[in-house]
């Protein structure tokens, strides 16, 4: 991955002031097949951290492969606590 254009994608992000230039911003960075994986992406982690289901309960309802689901498991043992934190008071 290119690091120098991936922050300075991040900082142009940061940069919009409300949830709509971002959400065009990515309109405009993102294909259609990018926004699906990415919403994909966002309910496997909010399920996995929610620790409601098991994992092949949350596959089977997103309809998505176990080993899916599993990436998203393995990604949140490797969070920082600044991650956790501000991932319980966001999701």
């Amino acid at each position: 991955m290119n690091q120098t254009g991936w922050d300075r994608f991040i900082k142009l992000c940061l940069a919009s002031k409300n949830a709509s230039m971002l959400s065009a911003l990515f309109e405009l960075f993102l294909t259609h097949e990018e926004k699906e994986n990415l919403a994909l992406r966002y309910l496997i982690i909010e399920e996995l951290f929610k620790q409601e289901k098991t994992q092949r309960d949350i596959a089977q309802d997103l309809q998505v492969s176990i080993a899916k689901i599993t990436r998203g498991s393995n990604e949140l043992k490797r969070m920082s606590p600044q991650l956790i934190t501000f991932l319980k008071e966001n999701i």
